[in-house]
Formats: C-alpha cells, structure tokens, sequence
C-alpha cells in the first residue's frame, strides 16, 4: 500500500509559488514523489514559472539526495500559455541561482533541441508539461521515451483541463494500455505513468498497485494539502490587491485634498476675483462668512 503518511515531506511549504493557480495543487505530491522515488536525473520540459521545478528542487535538496535537475524552456510562452516578455526568465534565474544551481540547471531552449544534452536510459523522473495539443504532448513523449531509465516515471499534466485543443487527456488515456498509471483529478490533472520496467521493484511501485478505496485516499489526501497551497496563494493576491487598492485610495485622497487646498487658496485671492467673471460668488458667499 502506498501511504502518504510515510512522506511527511509532503506537507512541507513551498518556496516557489505563482499568481498562475494550476500547478500549485500538485505540489505536495512532487515532494511526496521525489521523497518516495529518489530519481537520480529529473528533466521537466515545460518550466515557465518555476512553480513545479521549484517543488522538485525543494524535494530534491530537503532530501538530501544526489539528485541532477534540468528545467527545459524557451521561455518564450506559446498558444496556451500565453506568449511574454524577458520578465519571467530573469525572475526565474534570479531566485533559482543561489537556490539550486550546484545540482539544478535551466536550459533555454526547444524540447527537441535539448534531447543531445542526454544519454539514452539515465532519466529517472520526466514531467511533460510544454505545448498541450494532442500531437505535441506525443511527440514529446515518444521523442523523450529513450532517454528514460528502467526505473523511470513520466508526469502528464493538465490531462483534465478542458480548454479547446488540449490533448493532454487523449494521449494519456492511450498511454494506459501500455503502461501502469496512476491519476490525480483534481484541478486540471495530474498523470503518473510507470514507464521503466524496474519500476516495480521500487516504493513508488505500491501506488500503480492501490485498489480503489486506497485510490480514493491517496487522491484525498494530496488534494487537501494542494488545496491549502492554493487557498493561501489567493489568499495573498487578494490581500495584495486590497493593499493596491488602499494605496490607490489614499493617493486620490491626498490628491484631492491638495487641489481643494489650492481651490480655497484661489478664492481667498481678492486678487484673483478682480478679474474673474465669478467674483460675485466670492462676494456674495465668502464675504458674508468673513472669509
């Protein structure tokens, strides 16, 4: 039986979180994997945020494992999530160095491009979570199939979400027939496929075997701890965006109370009303109050 109780490691905060929800329910379970699997090599193709890469190098280092990491990107966006600016990279660089770069290194660049920098039959953990059509998620799958081990296993994500085009969700159902999976549904889905044939001589081997009411637990139980990451990342950006807010408000107010200043200034001002086509205001309103 697989029993996330055995990995307290699963309940441990993440260092890395984003305004960008969907990735943040699964954290818990990265811990949980790395803890439980010990993968010599993690490659993740697909980091933008750094949220799950994050959760990997957390683990890995919490661990103490002599684990190597490699988070492939353009970091240039696409399609589905969107297409941005240099802004991510370096905010990604900037927390990742002094963090992780004795075991963890990002690689700029394609998917495909990036298949030369491995050897065949050495990536214990691989998360795919690029492009999200049905032929991309494919390709990357088949492309990346000879560099895993024979205790590997592939992460799927997004095989839930129900945008138009993803494919996330068809090609890992193809997947089962082929290979052991275990699936997490809630958010937009996590998929966990035993590809090495060694993995089953490994701990992680107990949750492809979890009989329905364990299913049922496990899903439980890593789900409420996913749903407590995400409620305080809301949490924060609501109070982040209260706190805008109340600096918005008091920015007016003060803005306000500088041009009232200069109102009252201008109509104590005989000289001003001198010349002024309302002047009778001022002689009929301010000189009554002895203004």
């Amino acid at each position: 039986m697989f029993n996330p109780l055995d990995y307290p490691i699963a309940y441990m905060k993440p260092r890395r979180t984003s305004e960008a929800l969907a990735w943040l329910d699964n954290i818990p379970f990265a811990f949980a994997l790395v803890q439980a699997h010990r993968p010599k090599l993690i490659v993740e193709l697909g980091t933008h945020t750094g949220v799950s890469y994050f959760a990997f190098c957390q683990a890995v280092e919490v661990s103490g494992l002599p684990t190597k990491c490699y988070g492939i990107d353009t970091w240039e966006g696409d399609e589905h999530a969107g297409f941005y600016g240099e802004e991510i990279f370096r905010d990604l660089v900037a927390n990742h160095e002094p963090l992780y770069s004795n075991f963890s290194k990002l690689l700029r660049m394609k998917f495909d491009d990036a298949l030369k920098e491995f050897r065949d039959g050495y990536i214990d953990l691989l998360h795919i979570d690029g492009c999200h059509e049905y032929e991309s998620v494919k390709h990357d799958f088949e492309s990346w199939r000879p560099k895993l081990s024979s205790r590997s296993v592939v992460l799927l994500h997004d095989i839930n979400a129900q945008e138009p085009h993803f494919g996330a969700r068809r090609f890992f159902v193809e997947l089962q027939s082929g290979y052991p999976v275990f699936e997490f549904t809630h958010g937009y889905g996590l998929g966990v496929v035993a590809v090495g044939e060694e993995t089953r001589k490994e701990p992680i081997w107990s949750l492809f075997e979890a009989g329905t009411a364990e299913v049922a637990v496990i899903r439980r139980f890593f789900s409420s701890l996913g749903n407590e990451i995400q409620n305080e990342r809301i949490m924060q950006q609501r109070d982040a965006r209260i706190r805008d807010l109340e600096a918005q408000l008091a920015q007016t107010n003060a803005q306000l109370a500088e041009a009232n200043a200069q109102i009252v200034s201008m109509l104590r001002s005989r000289s001003w009303w001198l010349t002024s086509p309302l002047r009778w205001i001022y002689r009929h309103i301010f000189e009554r109050a002895d203004l």
